[in-house]
Order: structure tokens, then C-alpha cells, then sequence
């Protein structure tokens, strides 16, 4: 999708189609286990590695 090993907050926003409230709702609620970003002078950075292995995951919930 990305050249970049990194996604913006907003770059992570567009993908699933939610708001701002909605990326802070998933990175707080423990139980989905969405990734953390990694911080840069007050930027949020997620690793594509780990968004991509998060959407397998919910994936294979859903199929089971």
C-alpha cells in the first residue's frame, strides 16, 4: 500500500474509514489489541507491519 515501513495517524485514518475519536477509542481499548504508534516530535507513527498483522487477525476472528 505504502512505500514507507510507517503510516500517519491520518494515513491510518483513511485506510479503516474512521474518525480521530474513533484511532484514540482502538489504541486505548486493550481488548482489540490495536498497535501502538511510536511518537516523533508529537506525531503519532504505526508500523504497516503491525496494522497489517492486526487486520489478519481480525480476519481470522471474523472467518471463525
Amino acid at each position: 500500500m505504502t512505500d514507507s515501513p510507517y503510516l500517519t495517524a491520518p494515513q491510518v485514518m483513511q485506510r479503516f474509514g474512521i474518525s480521530e475519536m474513533s484511532l484514540w477509542r482502538w489504541s486505548h481499548d486493550e481488548k482489540l489489541g490495536f498497535p501502538q504508534p511510536m511518537r516523533i516530535r508529537n506525531r503519532k507513527f504505526y508500523s504497516v507491519e503491525e496494522i497489517e498483522a492486526w487486520e489478519r487477525r481480525q480476519m481470522e476472528a471474523r472467518a471463525s
